[in-house]
């Protein structure tokens, strides 16, 4: 049986920030922005989404053998490694604020970070775009 989450925070619908790049990234350019977000206060968590990479090839006469995509490569993230598994398009960031002042200092430094390691472009918008509390599918 799952039991509750113990974390002040759950069920409060927290801002977030999705930032859709007008190209998928190269790991170089993901490991970029991710650094460049990495300083910004008030970033709670960083969600990433794209062209998945798997591990192993899923169909096709290779089948079963390893991918040995391009861009299929470990990271370093404020000092960490971090194994990318998708061809990132698009990024989540959950911001922890209290007013709208500190959310609008917090969106204008992502906006600025993102400009600096973004060379082609992206989309920038505010709002809540991930599950906060238990849905009916969560039922099942």
């Amino acid at each position: 049986m799952l039991s509750e989450p113990t974390v002040e925070y759950a069920g409060i619908p927290l801002p977030e920030v999705e930032i859709f790049s007008h190209a998928l990234l190269s790991a170089e350019t993901t490991e970029k922005v991710l650094n460049a977000l990495d300083p910004i206060e008030n970033i709670r968590q960083i969600n990433m989404t794209g062209e998945s990479l798997s591990k192993n090839l899923n169909s096709g006469p290779a089948k079963g053998l390893p991918n040995n995509h391009s861009e299929r490569k470990v990271i370093k993230v404020g000092g960490r490694d971090v194994e990318l598994r998708y061809q990132v398009g698009a990024f989540y960031i959950e911001l922890d604020v209290e007013n709208e002042e500190k959310l609008n200092e917090a969106v204008e430094k992502i906006r600025a970070a993102c400009a600096a390691s973004m060379p082609r472009g992206f989309d920038l918008a505010v709002g809540r775009y991930s599950k906060y509390r238990k849905t009916l599918r969560d039922y099942k």
